[in-house]
């Protein structure tokens, strides 16, 4: 069933009358890892915006479950249905790791206590330790910190993750075991992950690659409609 779907997307740069986005029509699906290639300035960064509802498109359609995001509310939207996963981690450096993860979820109403059980069983599912529960992010390695930010965009229940660079700040080492994780929450737990990147390396993992080419999408890619 698809989850997200673009169609006929614009996004035009008023100031200066130009387009980051230019007509993308495109489905994304649940249990499938999507990778957009391009270099920087390609439109990827403003494709992972509008598909969170952070910018409107200027021409075209985003529907979540056959529902337009301009009919929903997209504050709810985002805290239960997309959740981002950013290059630079964006943990919350005096919440230790534990808290890090439990934020989204007492923010959305859970009890503290169930919020720590939920926030355990995040952590340990991606490789995160008891003992570095209680630590801050700047005790962390880098690679630890992006396992602690997947958790935390899992901690909402949302099942569409837009991702962007996740392995850019990361080694050799630490973006294959990013990219496993990410590649298990597709196929085994039947997530939509959508990641942007330059790094053809992430591609590996990829059941569908896009290129993206100034704010168009290439012809080659074929789940496109």
């Amino acid at each position: 069933m698809s989850q997200l779907k673009m169609d006929n997307v614009s996004y035009c740069y008023r100031k200066s009358n130009s387009y980051a986005v230019k007509m993308v029509s495109c489905t994304f699906e649940l249990g499938q890892l999507y990778v957009v290639m391009g270099p920087s300035g390609s439109g990827k960064t403003t494709l992972l915006s509008l598909m969170a509802g952070l910018d409107y498109p200027t021409d075209g359609v985003i529907s979540f479950d056959g529902t337009s995001l301009s009919n929903l509310d997209l504050d709810k939207y985002r805290r239960e249905n997309i959740a981002m996963i950013f290059q630079a981690f964006h943990l919350f450096p005096l919440l230790t790791v534990i808290e890090n993860v439990c934020y989204p979820m007492v923010s959305n109403g859970v009890h503290p206590k169930n919020a720590k059980i939920k926030a355990e069983e995040l952590l340990l599912q991606v490789g995160i330790t008891r003992e570095k529960f209680n630590r801050f992010p700047s005790n962390l390695s880098g690679g630890e910190q992006q396992r602690v930010a997947i958790s935390r965009s899992l901690a909402s229940g949302a099942k569409v993750l837009l991702a962007d660079e996740p392995t850019g700040n990361l080694d050799v080492s630490n973006s294959k075991n990013i990219m496993g994780i990410l590649s298990a929450l597709a196929h085994d737990e039947g997530y939509c992950v959508i990641i942007v990147t330059h790094d053809m390396d992430v591609t590996k993992k990829a059941d569908k690659v896009l290129r993206m080419t100034d704010g168009e999408l290439g012809a080659d890619v074929g789940f496109c409609i």
